[in-house]
């Protein structure tokens, strides 16, 4: 497992998958895990993708395989920027395309915002959509549950989503819409969303939204300037992450492309491994 030292001198690790060596035929994807603040194990090989590309799955300060820092406060969203241009450079990359799922897009968006020449081609898979200041319509999110009617568990999970939509959140019922978040509520998602609390560095996650984490107005300015292809790509069923969410970040590129992947939901390379890495890739190629 490789590692490098980010410029506090934290060790962090990185994984690679596929061929991500010297003279590999296509660039390494770098993965910026979601959570927030939870280790990447859980993107897997992103549904066979490292078959296709390779990766570089990054283990964020504090979780994984990578050291916790002494000082707390870098665990904020714009200060791991740094975490990632140090990877960067110790993978000797000139530019790298990068991929960031749900929480882990906005440490994208937050270091394509400073280091724009360092991105080749950016990747927002089901993003969450802090660092641009989206609002999310409960309608819209609604919606996209009520797509699931019909499934053993919905009428309970689309109450307590109604709930909290309504503002009247509780403890359980975070836990009621977990079927929610998966294409299928299967044994795959229900041991995914069981490695979630696990995973998880509990301690960093309030840090990593905390106040001067983000600046929506900056990174939106940011991102009309961008001048590197953009892919957001949503899932039709997501809660999470609406389609019709999804279509406003993607507005805040000059010329991104929005791609809705039928059937899937906020983990769309579970939901259906083969059409998110024909997207991917036809993208990335």
């Amino acid at each position: 497992m490789p590692t490098f030292t980010a410029p506090d001198g934290t060790r962090l690790a990185y994984h690679l998958l596929g061929d991500a060596g010297e003279g590999a035929d296509a660039p390494p994807l770098v993965c910026l895990p979601g959570g927030p603040m939870r280790a990447s194990s859980y993107l897997g090989d992103l549904g066979g993708l490292a078959a296709r590309r390779p990766l570089v799955r990054l283990d964020l300060r504090g979780t994984g395989e990578s050291e916790r820092p002494r000082d707390a406060s870098s665990y904020r969203c714009d200060r791991l920027v740094d975490d990632v241009e140090a990877l960067r450079g110790a993978l000797g990359a000139e530019r790298v395309d990068l991929l960031g799922h749900s929480a882990g897009a906005n440490l994208a968006l937050r270091y394509l915002e400073r280091h724009p020449g360092r991105v080749a081609r950016l990747v927002l898979v089901t993003p969450s959509v802090m660092a641009v200041g989206v609002d999310i319509a409960p309608e819209d999110r609604l919606a996209a549950a009520r797509l699931r009617k019909g499934e053993p568990w919905f009428e309970g999970a689309y109450g307590a989503l109604e709930g909290i939509t309504q503002g009247r959140a509780t403890p359980e019922a975070w836990e009621v819409i977990n079927p929610f978040w998966y294409g299928r509520w299967d044994e795959a998602a229900q041991a995914l969303q069981a490695a979630d609390a696990v995973e998880k560095n509990h301690d960093a996650i309030p840090v990593f939204a905390g106040e001067g984490a983000f600046a929506p107005d900056v990174t939106r300015a940011a991102l009309a300037r961008c001048t590197a292809p953009v892919l957001v790509l949503a899932g039709e069923t997501d809660v999470a992450a609406p389609p019709a969410a999804m279509a406003e970040v993607a507005g805040l590129f000059p010329a991104a492309e929005l791609v809705v992947q039928a059937g899937a939901s906020h983990h769309p390379w579970l939901d259906d491994p083969a059409a998110f890495g024909e997207a991917v890739e036809r993208f990335l190629a």
